[in-house]
């Protein structure tokens, strides 16, 4: 390889493309804006490629640009990563970890978790966000944040570490004609609507596997509801939709408008647990996490 970026250069490249200002980017790494400017320039000449296209007022980031950018972030993550380790024992697992995880899972997860973690590791901070499994894999893959915790990724470059597997009900209104019944078959639900997350949950996907066995309709124009919405929609009537076991159990109760009920002919589960880069430096750390929380799995009996 003739040429290789420094990391200060991939630094300059990943705050110039989230900031979009050549000051603000000089200000955030601390070097002069002319300082900046030549070094970005300096890549974009050893590489043959523009980067960043500049105006009088704006700086845009070029495709390639996207792309270095995007590898400068993850590549920065991963020293970042090996650093923390070697400077962190084990007992603190690195002092800090970036969690996030699906909200279909975590909250109702994490409270049985964290106390124990805490116990265990004091002095370890968890930092935790809450968002949609496809945004949670690819902040993981880029460095954004540390390690993923809920359904099994589909993402490239992700190791994931099972703890468990969920069942997942399907929900009928009250005065629904199969409200009455504790199971039925995939064809029971032939011609039936069936509501769904929006884009960039592993819920909707399992509604769609559904809707195609069972030969029903799905409606998912409801990007960023929760499940708490779902439930409200399906106790109304609006459809039928699924949930996940640990949410089932948190949320459902005997007098609600919604009933469950398991689907015989089809396989109703999914797969939870953590995952990180496959290059990260802290793998060992997130093993114990994913140890730690194999011991709430099985008390929530999803082990």
């Amino acid at each position: 390889m003739s040429y290789r970026p420094t990391l200060r250069q991939l630094e300059y490249i990943a705050a110039l493309d989230e900031l979009r200002h050549f000051g603000k980017a000089a200000k955030r790494c601390h070097v002069s804006q002319p300082t900046l400017s030549v070094q970005i320039g300096l890549v974009e000449k050893s590489l043959g490629v523009t980067l960043f296209e500049r105006t009088s007022t704006s700086v845009v980031t070029t495709p390639a640009g996207q792309d270095v950018a995007r590898s400068a972030r993850m590549a920065l993550a991963t020293v970042d990563d090996l650093v923390e380790g070697a400077l962190k024992d084990t007992q603190s697992l690195g002092g800090l970890v970036r969690m996030a995880t699906a909200p279909t899972f975590g909250p109702y997860f994490l409270p049985g978790f964290l106390p124990g973690i805490h116990r265990k590791f004091p002095a370890l901070k968890i930092y935790i966000r809450e968002d949609r499994p496809a945004w949670i894999e690819a902040a993981v893959a880029e460095g954004t944040v540390d390690c993923g915790l809920g359904p099994a990724p589909e993402r490239s470059g992700l190791r994931f570490r099972r703890i468990g597997d969920e069942k997942i009900f399907l929900g009928v209104p009250a005065e629904h004609r199969l409200a009455s019944q504790t199971t039925v078959k995939t064809r029971a639900l032939r011609g039936e609507t069936l509501l769904a997350l929006g884009s960039g949950h592993r819920l909707l996907e399992n509604v769609r596997h559904l809707a195609a066995a069972a030969d029903a309709r799905v409606i998912d124009d409801y990007e960023g509801t929760s499940l708490d919405s779902i439930r409200q929609m399906v106790s109304i009537g609006m459809g039928c939709s699924l949930f996940p076991e640990l949410y089932a159990r948190a949320e459902f109760r005997k007098d609600d408008d919604v009933r469950l009920i398991e689907i015989e002919d089809w396989a109703a589960r999914r797969e939870v647990g953590f995952y990180w880069r496959e290059n990260s430096g802290r793998q060992r750390h997130y093993e114990i996490l994913a140890r730690e929380a194999d011991a709430v799995a099985r008390e929530k009996g999803i082990a």
